[in-house]
């Protein structure tokens, strides 16, 4: 059949990898995107206590560039795999701390019979959205795992395995914060003993210092 428009695969992310253009978020300017691949962003024992997972480790981008939602997704399913194989599918909680919002553009060219007199070239070359990607910085954290101090081996190369699913460097950190509250393991035990630690979550608060008597003394 002439003039057939045959649904070609998704390019290679070499492609996309670079920040190039301004970003291009999906609004009522910019119909037509497709889902992203990732639908999750938090596994595990999602909801355990703030107490129960002291360690904590981050996968840090080593470059500023764009990763796609489907390498995302392939990091995620990578690094929980290796986690619910080596220590439990309880022992853990992963976070994904990079969302895909930019849209990534593609300008179709027919490839069949008879299409050089169907085609237009680069006249109307702005591309139809094809799938979404995170912009990416230096130094920004794109997975978050807490555990126990028990399992931080396993930790450490379930991450290093996710770095495979990414173009670019990145590295694996070892936080000295417990969990992915923002004290280390001195003051987060200071403050408990002292009785100023609220949990909230997968993080606590502090009593504050100032305002009202009964909210610090109950």
């Amino acid at each position: 059949e002439r003039g057939f428009r045959g649904e070609m695969g998704r390019r290679p992310a070499r492609c996309y990898r670079y920040c190039k253009n301004k970003p291009y978020p999906k609004s009522r300017y910019c119909r037509g995107v497709p889902d992203p691949k990732i639908r999750i962003y938090d596994l595990g024992r999602k909801k355990a206590h703030v107490d129960d997972f002291p360690f904590c480790a981050h996968l840090v981008s080593d470059e500023k560039e764009q990763l796609t939602s489907e390498a995302l997704e392939a990091a995620r399913v990578s690094c929980n795999k290796y986690m619910v194989k080596h220590s439990g599918k309880d022992a853990f909680h992963i976070r994904m701390r990079v969302h895909p919002f930019h849209v990534l553009r593609i300008n179709k060219m027919l490839s069949c019979a008879g299409a050089d007199r169907l085609q237009t070239g680069m006249r109307g070359a702005f591309g139809k959205p094809q799938g979404l990607t995170a912009r990416v910085n230096i130094g920004q954290v794109l997975i978050s795992v807490r555990s126990r101090e028990s399992a931080s081996s396993h930790v450490v190369e379930a991450l290093r395995r996710a770095k495979y699913k990414f173009p670019g460097r990145q590295k694996v950190i070892v936080s000295n914060k417990w969990g992915f509250t923002p004290f280390t393991h001195e003051e987060y035990k200071k403050l408990q003993s002292e009785g100023k630690l609220i949990p909230d979550g997968c993080y606590v608060k502090t009593i504050p210092t100032k305002g009202r008597l009964e909210l610090a003394y109950g």
